[in-house]
């Protein structure tokens, strides 16, 4: 093992509680599209409306698909994820806090996941307001409706003009929080800081974090230790060596 490899590994042996904050570059290394990609030219917030929605039901749909589901239910989950997975079931994490939306995480195996941004696993119709709790709903070719009265349904996390996407990002950001408040150790990996400042306010003092990640980010400044390398090697070296 590399010197960084077996400091990251003896911070992991001595954290009680593990935490671990995924970004964009665990999915986008891995084949996912930037969204501005899938939606082109057209108004991001115009194209996430109740009205766009209605009315173009099948082409939101297929911006979803071209940006996140055929990665999500094609490629499926990266070795990353997997990774984290695995050890969170041999105690080692104790749960994950991502900007992430495609569910990978969860498909993964993953248990104790907090999605800030809210995911597709989290839907709501755009007609009578009922909500839906299930990705699966998106994985069956076609736009998903209201079991109650047949309207499409919108993830939670891109609702700009229906009255809640706030409050479910206030919610799980509070989440996020909460876990980054009981860690002893949080490691992130594949992202350069989006809304960090509103989770990492609650970090304890003398808590460690480690950055892993080939480039530098915002986190250099403040990381106990940064591991320069591909994520799935360095998590590879905690996991079996």
């Amino acid at each position: 093992m590399t010197e960084e490899y077996l400091q990251l590994k003896e911070y992991m042996d001595q954290s009680d509680k593990t935490v671990a904050v995924t970004g964009a570059g665990i999915s986008y290394l891995y084949g996912m599209r930037r969204l501005k990609q899938s939606v082109g030219m057209m108004n991001a917030r115009r194209v996430f409306s109740a009205s766009f929605i209605r009315k173009n039901p099948e082409k939101f749909y297929e911006i979803m698909k071209d940006a996140f589901l055929d990665a999500t239910f094609i490629k499926g989950p990266s070795t990353v994820h997997k990774q984290l997975a695995g050890l969170e079931s041999q105690g080692k994490i104790y749960g994950i806090v991502t900007q992430n939306m495609d569910c990978l995480h969860t498909i993964a195996g993953s248990k104790n996941v907090v999605e800030f941004q809210g995911s597709f696993r989290d839907n709501i119709c755009i007609g009578c307001g009922n909500r839906s709790f299930d990705y699966q709903v998106w994985n069956q070719g076609h736009m998903p409706r209201c079991e109650k009265c047949g309207e499409p349904l919108m993830p939670t996390g891109f609702c700009m003009d229906i009255g809640i996407r706030d409050s479910v990002s206030k919610e799980n950001m509070g989440k996020a929080a909460d876990m980054i408040s009981e860690a002893d150790l949080v490691l992130v990996i594949g992202t350069t800081g989006f809304r960090s400042d509103e989770y990492l306010s609650r970090m304890k003092p003398e808590t460690k974090l480690v950055q892993i990640n080939p480039s530098p980010t915002e986190f250099d400044r403040i990381a106990s230790l940064n591991v320069r390398a591909d994520a799935a090697k360095a998590l590879e070296a905690v996991l079996y060596e």
